[in-house]
């Protein structure tokens, strides 16, 4: 495993959970040009348009645990790689929650206790849903979300769009999950948050590393089997992750 793969991994991350969930957090509700839930939405799936672009021919631009592994059991990714990705990935996501915070703390006003974008069931779901109903959720957007990716960087896609596929995938979800569980699809980007939180984020954050690697692991294995050349050349975002 190159070092360059695992820096471009934590960079991407970094930049996914600090603009994404920066997003939610600064910019969502700012009086008066509060940019909302699209705006979020919208955030999420730009940035990993543009560390698509940037990195993408470096590490695949993963970005993400259950998008590793997802590949993995595509057969996209090899799995001697998956740890040392999943751990880049973790290390960007804690930097830019630490950061996040940072500058999110000092404005007037800002209070912990509204959640700082991280992830939850029950009373802690931004629309109050039950366990079930946020398991559900994440499992098949996540599910969803690999599926696409695997389509998008197929040998046989169109060349050069994989990125817009796969942003435009993630903020459709956003749009989708948010209301459920703010949306992790992510356990990195689920992490970060949760360790500023601390409390009842921590407690939590089982399901969001479960849910979204369960539903990761089956987008991969789904497109394979639906695939006629699931061995066939991949282009794109992933090409440079996927190769052994």
């Amino acid at each position: 495993m190159e070092i360059r793969k695992c820096a471009a991994e934590c960079i991407g991350t970094f930049w996914l959970t600090f603009a994404g969930c920066g997003s939610a957090v600064i910019a969502a509700a700012f009086p008066q040009v509060g940019i909302g839930l699209v705006g979020v939405s919208l955030a999420f799936g730009l940035t990993v348009v543009t560390m698509a672009y940037a990195v993408g021919h470096v590490s695949g631009c993963h970005l993400n645990p259950a998008v590793t592994i997802g590949l993995a059991a595509g057969r996209r990714f090899p799995g001697r790689d998956v740890v040392p990705y999943i751990a880049a990935q973790l290390v960007g996501a804690i930097l830019a929650a630490g950061l996040l915070y940072a500058i999110a703390s000092g404005a007037p006003g800002f209070d912990l206790a509204k959640g700082f974008a991280a992830n939850g069931y029950g009373e802690h779901s931004p629309g109050q849903y039950s366990l079930m109903s946020c398991l559900l959720a994440e499992v098949v957007l996540t599910m969803m979300f690999l599926f696409v990716i695997m389509g998008a960087t197929h040998g046989k896609a169109p060349v050069g769009f994989a990125p817009l596929a796969i942003g435009l995938c993630l903020t459709l979800v956003h749009l989708v999950g948010i209301p459920v569980t703010n949306l992790s699809a992510n356990p990195a980007r689920s992490t970060g948050p949760a360790l500023v939180v601390g409390g009842w984020a921590l407690a939590q954050l089982w399901l969001f590393w479960v849910a979204p690697i369960l539903g990761g692991a089956l987008g991969g294995i789904l497109y394979r089997w639906l695939s006629e050349e699931p061995s066939a050349a991949v282009t794109g975002v992933s090409r440079a992750a996927a190769t052994p």
